[in-house]
């Protein structure tokens, strides 16, 4: 029985998943020692994510070839606002940040580059490589939180976060687009298929540089205003 996509791609990306769960952004927020300003610019930065993520995954509802698939990537999109507004909301509220502040920020280079790349592969490589590429910001965010939720301490202001991305009803969403993601890799030819691979790469190395943007409080250099 030969090895699925999503399967040879967790081996593939193990060592960075390994650098994610080190990084010293990940290391603080499970020890619970992460500055409250570092964790601020990240919520602020994942909720224009999250947005953007949003309108890739309505892209790849658009494009899917089944009735079954276009209602998965629905509600996935719209679960992604929600987790946006309730997740988020909570946040602000815990850490002080003005929503009026939130509205008015504008990505990182890491954040931007990031969600271009998403959109830029679901518009112009198309349903199965668009779904490469959303797949890691799934696995890895499940795994980074199953390996926190294992070592977290007690009273940790950041529990929130941990519970929300180790959470089984979570992990069952990730086992789903995997399997879809398996599924359009079956039908896909060899071309597609290393297009697959590099975008899912690709994704693998933003998913670090978003958390590492957050910990060196990354700004753009210049202003253009």
């Amino acid at each position: 029985m030969s090895t699925s996509f999503s399967a040879s791609m967790r081996t593939r990306s193990a060592t960075m998943l390994e650098r994610i769960v080190a990084h010293p952004y990940n290391r603080a927020l499970v020890a619970g020692t992460l500055d409250a300003t570092i964790f601020t610019q990240y919520v602020v930065q994942d909720a224009l994510y999250l947005v953007e993520y949003g309108r890739v995954l309505a892209t790849l509802a658009a494009k899917a070839p089944d009735a079954e698939r276009v209602l998965q990537f629905s509600r996935a999109t719209e679960g992604a606002i929600v987790v946006e507004r309730q997740l988020h909301g909570g946040f602000f509220a815990q850490f002080g940040i003005d929503p009026s502040d939130a509205e008015r920020a504008i990505a990182s280079p890491s954040c931007q580059a990031y969600t271009d790349f998403l959109l830029t592969s679901v518009h112009r490589d198309g349903y199965a490589v668009g779904l490469a590429a959303v797949l890691p910001c799934y696995r890895v965010y499940y795994d980074v939180g199953l390996r926190l939720a294992g070592e977290a301490q007690p009273n940790n202001p950041y529990a929130a976060w941990i519970a929300t991305y180790s959470d089984a009803a979570f992990g069952e969403a990730v086992l789903a687009v995997e399997a879809t993601a398996d599924r359009a890799w079956d039908s896909a030819g060899s071309a597609e298929r290393s297009r697959m691979i590099a975008a899912y790469d690709r994704s693998v190395v933003y998913e670090w540089m978003f958390w590492d943007s957050a910990w060196r409080r990354e700004v753009w250099p210049v202003s253009v205003s």
